[in-house]
């Protein structure tokens, strides 16, 4: 028989290893030795069944009294164990609130943003202004005063957004091109004019390379004394700097646009690189825009003397620039407004360097 003397001999050691425990693995060992299935408490309860029923009087009540302290003062150490690992926690993990927050992306500069931004600041270091127009246009600005003759496929409704008829019959349209901010530049402004006329146009096209609305960037010289010499000259300093490089091979082919003459197709020597372009080195051509000298007719339409004016004019779409460049290869992603196009090929808003001018 045990008598409670042994009992409270017994207490006091597990006691004393319960103060001394200093992780909770310790203490659950401890636990298991004591008041766990085979511990020793456990064990001697076992053995309440082999007593005299006075002996089980006497040490039924002990051994459950004393396993209730033993659980009481386990239970004790292990809050005490987690509270300290939680106050060194709190000191080693410690945050100065006091600090500015981390800056966190909200957002980036879609790609065509970032070209437009290229292109003015190209063109600025050449003198030429920025001038803008509206969306919707009428057949005059549109067609008319570009030289477009009745019947032209560009005045197709396959082609092109026409509105609903006003009170008149006339139909306004989205327009096709940014031309028409030539026209009414020509019409308010006298001469010597140098402008770039960049926005989004509207057409009648969607597949990899072609979008029902997409951006173009037009230019237009009108002066005294200009000439082919001076097209040329222009276009080759653009795309050296908007490719970044020293070298652009280029050349001319004849073609025909109704508002300039002669007209021609400019294209580029380039190579491909990964998904990109690197133009000035390889053995293919590509055609980058269409440009010409301003048609007499054009000139005329405007209030302008032929005889005494002349200039020249181009245009390229934004969104192949941006895709030759930046090495997107369908079209039609730029304006599906997918967050992880935009992270991808996006620019930061804050801490975008000028890709043009290396200016930041």
């Amino acid at each position: 028989m045990t008598d409670t003397a042994n009992l409270d001999t017994l207490e006091s050691d597990v006691l004393e290893q319960i103060g001394a425990t200093t992780d909770e693995a310790g203490l659950d060992a401890v636990r298991v030795a004591a008041i766990g299935k085979k511990g020793s408490v456990s064990l001697l309860m076992r053995g309440l069944g082999k007593m005299t029923p006075k002996e089980r009087q006497v040490m039924g009540p002990a051994l459950n009294g004393l396993k209730t302290r033993l659980g009481d003062a386990i239970t004790a150490r292990k809050e005490a164990l987690e509270s300290a690992a939680l106050d060194a926690a709190l000191v080693s993990e410690r945050v100065d609130v006091s600090l500015p927050v981390r800056p966190t992306p909200t957002g980036s500069l879609h790609p065509i943003t970032q070209v437009m931004e290229e292109l003015a600041v190209i063109f600025a270091d050449m003198g030429f202004a920025v001038a803008e127009g509206t969306d919707v246009e009428d057949d005059f600005h549109n067609f008319t005063a570009l030289n477009f003759p009745e019947g032209h496929p560009a005045r197709d409704t396959q082609d092109t957004f026409f509105m609903k008829p006003d009170a008149d019959g006339n139909r306004k349209v989205l327009r096709t091109h940014t031309s028409p901010v030539q026209i009414r530049t020509m019409m308010s402004e006298e001469p010597p004019i140098r402008i770039i006329a960049p926005g989004r146009v509207y057409r009648c096209d969607w597949d990899q390379t072609h979008t029902p609305m997409f951006h173009q960037v037009e230019g237009l010289v009108i002066d005294k004394e200009t000439h082919m010499g001076h097209l040329k000259g222009t276009l080759l300093d653009f795309l050296a700097a908007f490719f970044e490089t020293d070298k652009v091979e280029a050349r001319f082919r004849p073609h025909h646009f109704p508002f300039t003459e002669p007209s021609a197709e400019m294209d580029v020597r380039y190579e491909r690189v990964g998904q990109a372009v690197k133009v000035g080195s390889g053995t293919e051509w590509m055609e980058i825009l269409g440009c010409g000298m301003v048609h007499p007719n054009v000139i005329r339409n405007c209030g302008l003397d032929p005889d005494v004016y002349q200039g020249f004019a181009f245009g390229m779409g934004v969104d192949r620039l941006a895709m030759l460049k930046y090495g997107a290869p369908d079209l039609r992603d730029f304006f599906n407004s997918d967050k992880r196009w935009l992270a991808h090929y996006g620019f930061s808003p804050l801490l975008q360097a000028n890709m043009a001018t290396g200016l930041s």
